[in-house]
């Protein structure tokens, strides 16, 4: 199967050998997706709602890039610091899940690498034929 690598042009890429996203045949995988703008800063400090758009914001580009879309996508994680806020979040998932309905896991961490990001998104998709 063909294999497609999918890149946000992250330069931690290729230093330490990971994608955005990665397209095997009809499977697609997006990493943790964090809360980060084009300028590389964490974007909404301290506000989950606007760190769980932005994150959702890049999980779409990936999806796109890789030639599927959120009616393909059968999993999500939600990945918080603190799992109180996991209502935020969720009300954000629903603008891009309500077709799909896909699968989905809410789980805390300690803290992320960048301790400003309170949340993180991970998307698996399978496309469907035709």
């Amino acid at each position: 199967m063909k294999r497609q690598r999918v890149s946000n042009g992250n330069p931690m890429e290729e230093i330490v050998g990971f994608s955005r996203a990665v397209r095997v045949g009809p499977y697609i995988s997006i990493g943790g997706t964090a809360p980060v703008g084009p300028d590389g800063k964490t974007v909404g400090v301290g506000d989950v709602t606007v760190q769980a758009e932005r994150c959702f914001e890049i999980a779409t580009d990936a999806l796109e890039r890789a030639g599927s879309g959120w009616h393909d996508v059968v999993r999500t994680r939600i990945i918080l610091t603190d799992i109180d806020l996991w209502r935020e979040v969720i009300e954000v998932r629903k603008a891009y899940c309500r077709e799909a309905m896909p699968v989905d896991t809410i789980m805390a961490v300690s803290r992320f690498v960048n301790p400003e990001w309170l949340v993180e998104i991970e998307v698996d998709a399978v496309v469907a034929d035709g």
